[in-house]
């Protein structure tokens, strides 16, 4: 399994999956919302930490330093 997230890409998702489970757990956002935003922090949460996304793999797209060009 190749990275294909770079550092900025990695670290909006783990910013956001503190985020999402704040709000879950602090009860502002409840019920299937609520569920549904947990799961989102839990894949952006694991996503995030190993580098790799399934989605942009199947997108052939990657955030990686190197592949992105100016």
């Amino acid at each position: 399994m190749k990275k294909n997230m770079g550092s900025a890409d990695r670290t909006i998702r783990i910013v956001l999956a503190v985020a999402f489970a704040l709000l879950y757990f602090t009860n502002i956002v409840t019920g299937v919302f609520g569920i549904i935003l947990l799961v989102f922090a839990f894949v952006f949460l694991l996503t995030g930490f190993i580098g790799y996304c399934p989605l942009y793999s199947l997108l052939k797209f990657s955030t990686t330093e190197h592949n992105v060009k100016v």
